[in-house]
Order: structure tokens, then sequence, then C-alpha cells
């Protein structure tokens, strides 16, 4: 277990406005007299995990939501502070906190900063007024764009921002506009991906009408072009940037590391000698800080799912093949302590098939098995 990479979730529930796009676990009406008993539930939370920690340090930590930028920069150094008191960190530990460029959030950027927080993801999700709207943001792109001013200024020099294209209604230009505006500000790090409708969703129940085929399939064409001609690259299904920027805590989910996790409704990774588990927490947050409101004497057990065996080569080639490069082929050993003869038939199919790199040191997609990723996943199951 201590040769697996350890990070740590932290779910911080709610939101301004929920997006009609959104369903993760978020809530509306946030309540500041919350913030002081949800870090205390926190951090509650975490003494319940520690022994799954097994003397390993955290390689990441993710401040995740929600919108986790809703919380005080004060409220985030307790969290932090109480995390080290816990666990030890590696030296060069990427902690990252979601925000929104909203004027008031953007105004707490000084404070996170000095609190710890060496990486900030932005949802901008576009700079078109006509978009925003209909996404149910609550900035504007020229807010957007100060804040990124802002994030820079308060001394965040990793920044990743959140795109999204294939928007209701968006044109060829008005997708590229995002891009070449995001470039211009010097974003190096992007989440972009196409709208996708979800269940439990507003536009689930009443969905926008979307660009056709044959207009995101040039925008993503040419965007990508936009992006590599900046020394953007893609190094994830949805994930671009510079080499260097590349997020420590995203990779170890791909590369299928442990993570605890804490919150409401956060999901965790834990490998121990018995095998690979899951667990999550309750999803309400009135129910979570019910459970963790004050320390606990008795610990409370975690709810684990332990992944089958015959199911960890399925799970770790849908993390590791999302990538890229992929990943070397002993990690799959090493991660889920299973011989590599197991997948050894379904590799030998795929490269057979032109959907994964015939090196036998890398467990890769071709470029036509990166386009057809589901169907090459689906074979490992």
């Amino acid at each position: 277990m201590k040769h697996i990479p350890l990070a740590l979730y932290v779910h911080i529930p709610w939101c301004e406005r929920k997006c009609p796009y959104c369903d993760f676990n978020s809530h509306e009406n946030f309540d500041p007299a919350l913030e002081k008993p949800y870090v205390d539930a926190l951090l509650n939370d975490l003494d319940q995990q520690l022994g799954w920690a097994g003397g390993r340090e955290l390689v990441s930590i993710f401040f995740g939501g929600g919108t986790p930028s809703l919380f005080s920069g004060s409220a985030i150094q307790q969290i932090l502070d109480g995390i080290q008191r816990r666990l030890p960190l590696a030296a060069c530990c990427e902690i990252t906190l979601e925000s929104n460029p909203g004027s008031a959030e953007a105004g707490n950027y000084d404070a996170y900063r000095h609190a710890g927080v060496n990486r900030l993801s932005m949802g901008v999700q576009s700079f078109n007024a006509r978009h925003l709207s209909k996404l149910g943001r609550i900035h504007s792109g020229d807010e957007a764009i100060k804040a990124i001013e802002l994030a820079r200024s308060a001394g965040f020099d990793r920044l990743n921002i959140d795109l999204m294209y294939g928007l209701p209604d968006q044109t060829m230009e008005e997708g590229l506009n995002d891009i070449t505006t995001a470039i211009e500000q010097g974003i190096d790090h992007f989440s972009w991906y196409q709208l996708t409708i979800e269940r439990n969703t507003a536009f689930w129940s009443a969905p926008p009408v979307l660009p056709r085929e044959d207009v995101i399939e040039p925008m993503q064409h040419k965007a990508e072009a936009l992006l590599n001609a900046a020394g953007i690259a893609q190094y994830e299904v949805s994930a671009w940037s510079a080499s260097a920027q590349r997020s420590i805590h995203n990779l170890n989910y791909w590369q299928f590391g442990d993570y605890l996790a804490i919150g409401a409704g956060a999901h965790g990774k834990v490998t121990d000698a018995t095998g690979v588990h899951r667990f999550n927490r309750t999803r309400h947050p009135k129910h979570y800080l019910e459970q963790f409101a004050t320390p606990l004497t008795t610990p409370i057990s975690l709810p684990l799912r332990t992944v089958e065996r015959l199911d960890l080569p399925a799970e770790f080639m849908m993390n590791a093949l999302r990538l890229k490069d992929g990943v070397n082929a002993t990690l799959f050993e090493e991660r889920t302590a299973l011989s590599r003869e197991v997948v050894g038939p379904n590799l030998e199919e795929q490269r057979h098939l032109g959907l994964m790199v015939e090196d036998t040191t890398k467990l890769r997609a071709t470029a036509k098995g990166y386009q057809y990723l589901d169907t090459v996943i689906a074979a490992f199951v």
C-alpha cells in the first residue's frame, strides 16, 4: 500500500445558485453560520479515515463542490491547518480550490493563497454573456477576466479554468472565441468539455437546443489546433495543459492512486492487503453535519465497497486509458495486485484491432482507440 500515492478530496456542498446543467452534490441557500460547524465536521470525518493513510504523505488536496470559494479564507486556513496536524504533506503538495469568478469570491484569493492553496480551478464555462445567462452563471465575461487577473496578482501561477462547448445555440465563432480569450489571458490548463444533458438537472427536464454535430466536430478540431499552437496539449479526455501544469490530483485519479474523501457526498478509494475499496459519505449537508458534529469516541464504520477482482481490470483501464499517454504496464500490477496475464488476451485483441499500442511496456490507446475509448474499455469488462 505504501507505494500507492495518497490524495485528499474535500467537498464543500453549497452553491450560490444551482446551474441547470449540474448534477453534482450541490445545494443552494448557503448560511454562513454553517461554516464553522462544517469545518469541525470535516476534521472529525478525517479522524475516522486516518487508519487508511498507512503512514503515507498527501501528494495533493482538492477542495471541490459546490463552490468552495463561498468559504472564507480563515475557514480554508482552519481546514488546512487541521489536515496538517493529522497527516504529513509532500514537499510539493498540490492544493487546489475550486472557485467561481464572481467578485465576492475573487476578493478572497489573497486569503486563500496565504492559507496555503497553491492552485485555483475557476468555473468560467464561457466568456459570452448570452451563453453565461443560458447556463445560469452569475458572473459576466468581464468578471471572469478580472478574476483571472486578481488570481495572478494574489500569486497563483497555477490556474485551471473550466470551459464548455456545444452550448445552446453556440456558433463556431463563439466557441473558438472562448478558447482564444482564455489563451490571451495566459491560461495554460483547461478542463475543456462538451455540454451534456445529465439526469436530475433542470436541463434534463427542459432540454435546450444544442448545436448539431456538423457544428460541434469542426469546432473541436479548430479549437484543438488553437490550443496546440499555444503549447497546450491534451493529456486526458477533458484536460489540456502546458506540460508543467498537469494536475497532480487528477493524475492520481487516472493512475488509480488512493484518495481519502471528506464532506457531504464525498467519494474515496483506498487499498490494503485485502484489495481495493471505495466509500462515500452521506450526501445531504444537514445529515452530514448531524453525523460529524462532535469528535467521535466510537468510530463510524466506512460504508466500504470492495471492488471485485473480476471488476478491477475494467476499473483500472477506465481510469488509466483516459490519459493520452496511458501508463506504464507495471502500474497495473502495482495498483491492482493482479498479474498482467489476467488481461493478456484482452490486450492482444485490442492491439490486433489497432485500438491499443503494440508497445508491451505501455498501456495506451492508439489515436483510433482514443476516439472509441468506451469500446476499448468495454473489452476489459
